[in-house]
């Protein structure tokens, strides 16, 4: 039987860079090579972002991408199937292209354009009705894109042409449990058709569009082969070796909490990149909405970014176990001498042993100790900003935090009571 090694590029695609995405593309054509792949398969419409929305209204657009695919087919080290705008007889099409030594091998238009929620298709594309069946390495492959597997055809059609392994382009947004109603479609398609799937999905932020990735395997039992994982763009092995695919790597599952924070930190860090805006500014009141915008916006951006401009009480809170690893642990101190000269300092807290204590951002501190020998007070080392807190031999798992005015000194402006295991606050504004 014909052996089959598929790379899958989960890829993040810039709309309308057409010669970026060429270059990362090709990057994952080296790195797929080197692995000893047969075949690159890339996400839905990989060669210009998802979705390019009135781009496609431009006749050049399409001469652009037409000229950008043909330069990508002359510099593949390896086949790539590749999803790709083009126009054909003066119509549109969301297509896939199996590309290789300077040509066009083969191509399919996608049959089913999605014109409902967050998808307009429809408005700017012709639909395709023919099957498009590509032989890699001895194997018969049938294409399909995105919406073309959530109902019964295109597939069906393959597997009646003779495919053996079906190979599937998306860019399939996340919401919660998006995963599973995923594995539940596919499976209906591998069992009307008998056949594996492979399943390559795109991941990034594109506006208020979040992808996620998460591509996967299924063997023609509808069992999960491979799980690659969400939110991180990545480059993973799949073989096809006597008539079925092979057991590979499964990502952990993430709970619905991390998935959620997922979504949120990669559109932000998208959407800020690919405008390429330098940073974000933040008004923080002090409650726990505003921490956990903080904590998103510190875990999205770069480290360049990551100066808050102003709060009257930006506070983080941890035990000194967790220091390592939740470096959320900071409260900001943002007076205006310390933006004027520093854009910000940072000063750490917690209640702890001094043995214990850490800095983070390198930001050395000015402490004092109470008798016990844990820490009651923190200074701002730039202007001498103080934040104070103290703890209660009644309620031992709680402590109280006082954070000083922005500009002046030794004025509490918010009192915040926080639970050290459980982190519910009470926040109490003077």
């Amino acid at each position: 039987m014909s052996k089959l090694r598929v790379a899958i590029a989960q890829f993040n695609a810039i709309v309308g860079d057409l010669a970026g995405n060429v270059e990362r593309l090709l990057g994952f054509a080296a790195r797929a090579q080197t692995g000893g792949a047969n075949v690159l398969l890339t996400p839905e419409l990989a060669l210009c972002g998802y979705p390019p929305e009135d781009l496609l209204l431009r006749p050049d657009f399409y001469r652009a991408c037409d000229k950008e695919l043909m330069a990508l087919a002359a510099a593949t080290p390896l086949p790539m199937v590749i999803g790709h705008a083009t126009e054909i007889d003066g119509r549109h099409y969301n297509a896939a292209s199996l590309i290789a030594h300077g040509q066009v091998l083969a191509t399919y238009r996608k049959h089913r354009l999605p014109n409902y929620e967050v998808f307009d298709e429809a408005r700017y594309f012709t639909a395709g009705d023919e099957p498009c069946l590509i032989e890699l390495n001895g194997v018969r492959c049938g294409l399909a894109i995105c919406a073309d597997v959530w109902a019964s055809g295109p597939a069906e059609q393959a597997a009646v042409q003779g495919a053996e392994l079906l190979l599937t382009l998306n860019a399939s947004p996340f919401h919660s449990n998006k995963k599973e109603r995923r594995y539940e479609v596919l499976r209906e398609r591998v069992k009307a058709t008998g056949r594996p799937v492979i399943y390559a999905n795109l991941v990034g932020g594109q506006d208020e569009l979040v992808f996620d990735g998460a591509s996967f395997a299924l063997d023609d039992q509808g069992r999960v082969t491979h799980q690659l994982p969400s939110f991180v763009e990545t480059l993973a092995f799949i073989d096809y070796a006597d008539g079925r695919l092979l057991p590979g790597e499964i990502a952990p599952a993430m709970s619905y909490e991390a998935e959620i924070y997922g979504a949120l930190t990669l559109g932000i860090r998208d959407y800020l990149g690919k405008n390429r805006f330098p940073g974000a500014i933040l008004g923080l009141s002090g409650g726990i909405d505003s921490a956990l915008t903080l904590a998103i916006a510190f875990d999205a951006l770069a480290v360049s970014s990551r100066r808050p401009a102003s709060s009257s009480t930006a506070v983080s809170y941890t035990r000194s176990d967790r220091l390592r690893s939740e470096p959320k642990a900071v409260s900001n101190c943002h007076c205006k001498m310390c933006q004027k000269q520093h854009g910000a300092a940072f000063a750490t807290y917690a209640s702890m042993p001094k043995s214990d204590l850490e800095y983070l951002f390198g930001q050395k501190l000015l402490t004092s100790y109470n008798s016990s020998g844990n820490v009651v007070r923190k200074f701002c080392s730039v202007c001498g900003s103080n934040i104070e807190w103290s703890g209660s031999k009644t309620f031992p798992d709680w402590v109280s935090i006082a954070v000083a005015s922005l500009d002046t000194s030794f004025e509490p402006k918010c009192i915040k009571d926080i639970h050290l295991e459980s982190r519910a606050c009470w926040l109490q504004s003077s």
